[in-house]
């Protein structure tokens, strides 16, 4: 008989980088959950766990295609009545020079697949700080690195283009805007967004512009700007999906919108597409939401955005009465970023609070930000009731602890 010999199997070293905030404290969370302990989630960005209910006619959109017998693989690039009506839409937006548009299972797949067709190791990417760690997860799992630039908290989260423009060198390959954002729930202006673009211009880098919460923006005063209809003369990857806005984040429908001069993207795009033939294509049926979402009824985006609206105006209250906390409030998505004084690091305190009063957040740190600050997200997507409950316990934890 061979003699068994026990020994580790070793992860690439690669994966020494890849790190996920979001979902790494829910296994904590259900730790604390295990011994009995009801939890107050403002973690996760799903409102499916909320009260917002799908929208009736995308239910049964898909339940068609599958009766209909829509269940096999479709088209890589996504099924031709999906595809027309992004690019209608986009259209009508006012993109211009769309080279391409393909779905992909989540936003998340199409994100991965562009970044994986574009950096080569030692490359970057110009990414915000704070950012969706996604970004930094996917570049550290290709051998290229996040190039950091600052979102200016004193300054409405605005990007500093200024420190953008002296990241830039040789080996940069892009510049990722996140807008609506998350985690700080800003909203770019118009002249913010006009300096990207110039900055671009400039150096000869790609854009990607991820605006998976465009139609999520509750302040009146504030209107989303698609970064591809202020240049139609540079390469912009536009990134967005059905899951936010349609309600739908576990169908894993998204897509990507290319603009710019065909004989600048043309390479690249055959490489995206080449990835997108070799994993056949996103899941089949549910693209068939696609056309009713974006053609179809808008009527719950209305009640969608009050709803946020209210519980916005509920943390920023919450916010301004509470020591130790301050926020920049809120424009869209159902995100806030408020900043923390106090005297240890963020992580602890997020435990700390998950431990003691069973509330979970997710820690400023894991979305990165600027050197000195500490941050929490908060994600105010549960009922006021709710809402008062756990921003109570807070209150309560950071009144004792300090």
């Amino acid at each position: 008989m061979p003699t068994k010999q026990a020994y580790e199997i070793q992860p690439a070293a690669r994966m020494e980088n890849v790190r996920y905030a979001i979902r790494d404290l829910a296994v904590l969370a259900d730790e604390v959950a295990r011994k009995g302990n009801k939890i107050l989630y403002l973690n996760i960005g799903d409102p499916c766990k909320y009260d917002f209910p799908t929208p009736p006619h995308l239910i049964e959109a898909v339940h068609k295609a599958m009766r209909d017998g829509y269940n096999g693989y479709a088209d890589s690039l996504g099924i031709r009545p999906a595809l027309e009506a992004i690019r209608g839409e986009a259209e009508l937006n006012g993109f211009q020079n769309i080279q391409s548009v393909f779905i992909g299972i989540g936003s998340g797949e199409v994100i991965d697949s562009c970044l994986t067709s574009l950096v080569n190791p030692g490359d970057n990417v110009l990414t915000p700080s704070p950012e969706y760690p996604l970004y930094s997860a996917v570049l550290a799992k290709l051998g290229a690195t996040p190039n950091t630039y600052a979102l200016n908290e004193d300054n409405d989260w605005q990007p500093d283009v200024e420190e953008m423009a002296l990241k830039i060198n040789d080996r940069t390959r892009a510049i990722l805007l996140i807008n609506p954002n998350n985690p700080t729930g800003a909203v770019f202006s118009r002249k913010t967004l006009e300096a990207v673009v110039e900055l671009a211009r400039r150096h000869n880098v790609m854009i990607l512009a991820d605006e998976i919460y465009d139609k999520l923006i509750f302040d009146g005063e504030r209107r989303h700007i698609s970064i591809a209809t202020l240049a139609p003369d540079i390469p912009i990857m536009t990134f967005n999906g059905l899951s936010k806005s349609y309600l739908v984040p576990g169908w894993r429908i998204g897509w990507a919108i290319a603009t710019g001069p065909r004989e600048v993207l043309a390479p690249y795009l055959e490489s995206t597409h080449k990835l997108l033939r070799a994993r056949l294509s996103a899941p089949h049926p549910f693209q068939y939401a696609i056309q009713p979402a974006l053609e179809g009824p808008q009527d719950h985006l209305k009640v969608v955005r009050e709803k946020l609206r209210r519980r916005c105006e509920v943390t920023a209250a919450w916010a301004a009465k509470t020591p130790r906390v301050k926020l920049v409030a809120p424009k869209g998505a159902f995100y806030a970023h408020p900043s923390l004084d106090i005297p240890e690091d963020d992580l602890t305190f997020v435990k700390e609070l998950l431990m003691q009063k069973h509330v979970l957040v997710v820690h400023g740190s894991g979305f990165g930000q600027k050197p000195g600050t500490k941050h929490m997200r908060i994600v105010f997507l549960p009922q006021e009731d709710v809402l008062g409950a756990a921003y109570e316990k807070i209150t309560e934890f950071i009144r004792e602890r300090y």
